[in-house]
């Protein structure tokens, strides 16, 4: 048993902080992280799913497929992922709540349609559930290989997004609520960046009973009957699009536009659609900013990990810390936008991720104040172990090189 200081301060900046306190009459149940993330869909107000079965995200369409109906909702099969999301985005500028799912083959095959959602700002949740690559991999083995491709979802630039990433069944329930509030709230695609382990894996899962008491916290799909439909430089990020068939004589397009939505080839246009954008999300990061945090009062050495791989380093920084080392835990919950605000103290820090080309690393030596001091750690298809990853802690805080270790690439700046 790893033995920890009683004053440890520990922390969770996320808004389920607070709703799984407020929200306790429910049911208990074991179930996968596929199941929760559909639930969580359900409780957020899902109308439309629409998507094309690919493992480790199978069971999301195959739950959908059964739970949809019963609520009057729809479940449509694609013909392809790109299919999927047209039709989610369909479905949201037709009034509904849009959902689809995938891994890494059919996200990057998705993209074009991704990135047509943000430029015309339709509220769509996404979900990722990455597997071990390179290309298609391992369909049953977990891997972390989507980051970037999580952030440069689409050609052309001039974008900003947002993911979030769950390291739980439970957790995964409550944000999938909050990446349906964020596509509300922010007129745009929200991923859910999550792995093979969380997806599959089946946990103690917590359900409210009646999903309608949840509408004190669920952002709701709010309809704008007049124009412009896209308000350059407004500050009303989270005007919701207008609904097809109402009147309203809507265009959307994926090239430059007007407010109205008709091609301009026009700098000044060009300009404050960019502008629009990439600020609405820029300047508001505060709202989007999601972590969680062990042990940082007095680390000397901060271990860094998001989705599944924060599981077992979370446990290994208590028992590094329980053997005399100075170890903190940051688990980022929100990856993008990046929270460069996470790293402004000059520590020492272990990036652990399940890929060996190392993504989360390049972000954290660009956001620390001495790169030489971030560490990396990748390791591909299975999760870093307590022991490999408590064993890399004592080799950094001592100012030692890591140890080489099978199956993990280890670098030192």
């Amino acid at each position: 048993m790893v033995s920890v200081e009683k004053t440890l301060t520990e922390e969770l900046v996320a808004p389920w902080a607070e709703w799984q306190v407020n929200y306790s009459d429910g049911q208990r149940l074991l179930e996968a992280g596929t199941y929760a993330l559909t639930e969580g869909a359900i409780a957020a107000g899902l109308g439309v799913f629409a998507g094309y079965p690919i493992t480790p995200a199978t069971d999301i369409a195959e739950f959908m497929s059964k739970r949809l109906p019963q609520i009057d909702g729809y479940y449509l099969q694609a013909e392809d992922e790109l299919a999927g999301m047209h039709m989610c985005a369909g479905a949201s500028l037709g009034g509904q709540k849009a959902m689809t799912a995938t891994s890494g083959p059919g996200y990057t095959l998705m993209h074009d349609a991704y990135g047509w959602a943000i430029v015309n700002e339709i509220p769509i949740v996404v979900v990722d559930a990455m597997r071990v690559g390179p290309v298609s991999g391992i369909t049953g083995a977990p891997g972390q290989g989507e980051f970037y491709v999580a952030r440069y979802c689409s050609h052309g630039g001039n974008i900003e997004t947002i993911v979030l990433s769950p390291n739980s069944v439970q957790e995964t329930f409550w944000l999938t609520i909050d990446a349906f509030n964020l596509a509300e709230r922010f007129r745009t695609v929200v991923t859910i960046l999550t792995d093979q382990v969380v997806a599959d894996m089946s946990e103690d899962l917590f359900l409210p009973s009646d999903y309608r008491e949840l509408s004190e916290i669920v952002v709701p799909r709010r309809h704008n009957m007049e124009m412009p439909f896209f308000p350059a430089n407004s500050s009303e990020i989270d005007l919701a699009p207008n609904v097809i068939g109402e009147g309203t004589g809507v265009c959307v397009s994926p090239y430059t536009h007007t407010e109205e939505g008709y091609d301009i080839e026009n700098m000044e246009a060009q300009w404050a659609q960019t502008f629009r954008l990439i600020n609405k999300i820029r300047h508001h990061k505060e709202e989007i900013l999601r972590y969680e945090a062990v042990g940082l009062e007095d680390a000397e050495v901060v271990a860094v990990a998001y989705g599944a791989t924060a599981r077992t380093v979370k446990t290994a920084v208590l028992e590094a810390r329980s053997q005399g080392i100075k170890a903190g835990f940051l688990r980022l919950i929100s990856l993008w936008p990046f929270p460069d605000e996470l790293f402004e103290r000059d520590l020492r820090y272990l990036v652990c991720e399940l890929n060996y080309d190392g993504q989360l690393v390049r972000e954290v030596m660009r956001a620390a104040p001495d790169r030489e001091s971030v560490h990396f750690m990748g390791k591909s298809g299975e999760l870093h172990t307590v022991a490999e990853v408590c064993t890399a802690l004592h080799g950094v805080a001592k100012h030692q090189q890591m140890p080489e270790q099978p199956y993990i690439w280890t670098e030192v700046s």
